[in-house]
């Protein structure tokens, strides 16, 4: 009895902790890659982490914080043996679209709303994994999300521009601070221009050279030396300054406005699905390639307990990193103990290194951000989409001018409007197709091998009926009995994607378009879902006329039951003629 109880209560930790199985059943052999995968992710979280702090308006200190808990949580709670989690690019630039404007110039506030705003992204995922909405992944689709990746990557591309250069932008919003862009880079400041621009050949030179080499961490290793020994400071080339580890005082808290936390609300949705939206694509990809399997309502619950955490330690907004995973996968990690050695190291760091920190001059953390910024724009999937598929071109150029000229957040309210309105569309008045039999008696689109079945029109409607389009669907089916320049006996309709669920609307919607019909003497043919088309009329109590309506089990045996009365029909008058 006690060891099934033991049992029953280690299943139901391991669902709630999938990566408890891998560390209780870890391979020996696993153990050198991980090692080594752990070294890399550290190297690289270490100085973005840093740099997503200074994205995201609060002290450096905080992008560590944000990066060590997080990684172990999620290591015992994701189902992604690969993915690491932390601050990305476009959930900072979100997050500081939200914080700045509430905290103003008071940088103790902003680092209060950010910490507020983590913990309520946390239970807005762990809610939405609790009542299985994994779905939610789809709910961003991809042309909207490479629309609004492009926008931010633009967004911080611009102004990160400012550090690089060693400029301050006089506006707040982008078009003007493009406007602008040329006086201001005319006043650049030489010392910081050529800081940044040695920095970005050292990334270049480490990307074709080294390309597994963490980069970003030796461009950091090596400006900051420079600082220390020359002093940038005496040349007013702008530097982190002095890190310490300490926290948000509880006074702080105690003055805090609760009022604020309403302005939170709304935005914290907002990031928690982009932040799982980016983060799925991030594990699917993984999970596809190494082939294992992710549960998508598992990784919401996670990465609402990774923010929890990354909130309680005082940090900000953490999401699945693809530029990190790709490290620890090209370096072999195999498991989540990659996500608590980089944890560890960077624990290591925070408790004994935090002073050399000071001397990272802060164009340094600009240029790797705009470098990172830079492979997140995707102009080759836009130009696709205008080639194959114009809606989608439209839709994700939209969302990213809209981003442009209105910023992040309502840029991203739009754009999700927008593709809830174009499904909208779609459903009310969805493309419709009329089919026929080829030569072999295989039926599909009516074309130059597929001839149309005689006196009989075969109809397929592209969406599930509902009651805002019952009506369109009858004038389709109406106007195309009208327009055949041949006579009409039979309309077939392949009822298994247009009847969906029941909806007493449609039904009787059916029912209308049966009378129509039977003024037109032509008989309709439900084809697909035959037992529960009859059951749901009986259900809803509508009968139409049997004599001009019937049910069968595919298009195939419609079109055999078709062609045989027809034959029948042609005999009968044959013999009425001898």
């Amino acid at each position: 009895m006690g060891k099934l109880v033991s049992s029953t209560f280690f299943q139901k930790i391991t669902l709630w902790m999938p990566g408890l199985i891998s560390f209780l059943h870890y391979k020996r052999e696993y153990l050198n890659a991980d090692i080594k995968a752990g070294l890399s992710v550290a190297a690289v979280s270490l100085p973005v982490s840093i740099a997503y702090a200074e994205l995201t308006g609060v002290g450096a200190i905080a992008g560590l914080y944000s990066t060590i808990l997080p990684l172990i949580v999620y290591a015992l709670f994701g189902s992604s043996k690969q993915l690491i989690v932390g601050p990305d690019t476009a959930t900072c630039a979100v997050v500081a679209a939200v914080v700045f404007p509430l905290a103003a110039d008071d940088p103790m506030l902003r680092w209060q709303l950010v910490v507020l705003l983590t913990i309520m992204i946390g239970i807005w995922c762990i809610i939405a994994g609790k009542f299985h909405l994994g779905a939610l992944a789809d709910l961003l689709s991809q042309p909207i999300l490479i629309g609004l990746l492009n926008g931010i990557s633009v967004t911080i591309i611009v102004d990160q521009l400012a550090k690089t250069f060693g400029f301050h932008y006089d506006y707040s919003y982008l078009i003007e601070r493009v406007v602008y862009l040329p006086v201001k880079l005319y006043q650049s400041h030489l010392g910081t221009t050529f800081i940044s621009f040695i920095t970005l050949l050292i990334l270049i030179a480490f990307k074709k050279y080294k390309p597994r080499y963490p980069a970003p961490l030796f461009a950091v290793v090596i400006m900051t030396l420079f600082s220390w020994l020359f002093n940038f400071e005496h040349f007013d080339i702008h530097i982190i300054g002095n890190i310490t580890g300490d926290y948000i005082p509880l006074e702080a808290w105690v003055d805090f406005d609760k009022g604020l936390m309403r302005d939170l609300v709304v935005p914290s949705l907002n990031i928690a699905v982009i932040c799982f939206v980016s983060m799925m694509i991030t594990v699917r990809s993984f999970a596809t390639k190494n082939n294992y399997e992710t549960n998508a309502d598992v990784e919401f619950k996670a990465l609402g307990m990774a923010n929890i955490a990354a909130g309680l330690s005082q940090g900000f907004v953490v999401s699945g990193t693809s530029s990190r995973t790709a490290v620890n996968d090209a370096n072999g990690g195999k498991t989540q103990l990659v996500s608590i050695i980089a944890a560890a190291l960077i624990g290591f760091v925070v408790l004994f290194l935090l002073s050399p920190l000071q001397y990272i001059p802060t164009s340094v953390l600009g240029v790797i951000l705009i470098y990172s910024s830079i492979s997140l724009i995707n102009v080759q999937t836009i130009l696709r989409f205008f080639k194959y598929d114009r809606d989608a071109f439209y839709l994700s150029l939209s969302t990213f001018i809209a981003v442009l000229l209105i910023g992040i957040i309502p840029g991203m309210a739009l754009a999700v409007l927008l593709g809830i309105f174009l499904f909208l569309r779609r459903v009310f008045r969805p493309k419709d197709q009329l089919l026929g039999v080829d030569d072999d008696g295989r039926i599909h689109s009516l074309g130059k091998d597929v001839k149309p079945v005689s006196n009989t029109i075969i109809y397929r409607f592209n969406s599930p009926l509902t009651y805002f389009n019952i009506a369109y669907f009858k004038r389709r089916i109406i106007s195309y009995i009208d327009e055949s320049e041949q006579p009409v006996n039979y309309v077939i309709v392949d009822a298994i994607p247009c009847f969906t669920y029941k909806d007493v609307s449609v039904l009787s919607g059916i029912n209308e378009l049966v009378n129509a019909l039977k003024v037109r003497n032509v008989v309709l043919i439900l084809s697909g879902r035959r037992k529960t088309l009859k059951n749901w009329f009986k259900q809803m109590n509508i009968s139409p006329d049997h004599n001009y309506i019937e049910f069968t089990y595919d298009l195939y045996f419609a079109v055999k039951l078709v062609q045989s009365r027809e034959h029948m029909d042609n005999k009968n008058e044959d013999e009425d003629t001898d």
